[in-house]
């Protein structure tokens, strides 16, 4: 079985580092309702947060609920297209393929996140209801016609934590 070479951490100046601490904890309040473990925020290129949200798959039954999707339904009725272009996502976990069309198809032009795909996969198992599109985001991003910035794994520990315990083995 070939393995895998897990991507080397990204290393987050003041700013990006406590936007992505505050999705981590929106990932937290995810699981205590629940939900499991994603959260994320969109910042404007002021620094205001255009939208936060959780993963609320739990709650809800919707299979879509996914945080960055429902952060960016939240943000993007309220902000231009220009306004999000200068935005940044931040992910408490790498967005996933349908999250990451999302982003594109919002022109958000900027990601940071924390635990990469990788090493969410090994707290995952080998479940099939528990199993993601095996693609990064840089792969889909890498597609796209406007730039997106990609800025992860970041703050690894700190965004694994809420997963310990929380997937089915």
């Amino acid at each position: 079985m070939p393995t895998t070479a897990l991507p080397p951490e990204a290393a987050l100046g003041e700013h990006d580092g406590r936007y992505l601490r505050q999705a981590i904890a929106l990932a937290g309040q995810a699981r205590a309702r629940g939900n499991r473990p994603f959260g994320a925020l969109i910042v404007g290129a002021d620094g205001s947060v255009l939208a936060e949200a959780w993963n609320a798959n739990g709650e809800t039954g919707d299979c879509t609920a996914h945080a960055e999707l429902s952060a960016i339904r939240i943000a993007s009725p309220h902000h231009t297209r220009e306004q999000l272009a200068g935005a940044t996502l931040y992910s408490s976990a790498e967005p996933c393929v349908m999250c990451a069309g999302a982003i594109f198809w919002s022109a958000i032009g900027r990601v940071v996140y924390g635990i990469d795909a990788v090493r969410l996969r090994a707290f995952r198992g080998e479940r099939l209801d528990q199993c993601d599109a095996e693609l990064s985001c840089r792969d889909v991003f890498a597609a796209s016609a406007h730039p997106i910035e990609c800025i992860g794994p970041a703050l690894i520990g700190e965004s694994s934590a809420s997963h310990q315990g929380a997937w089915k083995a």
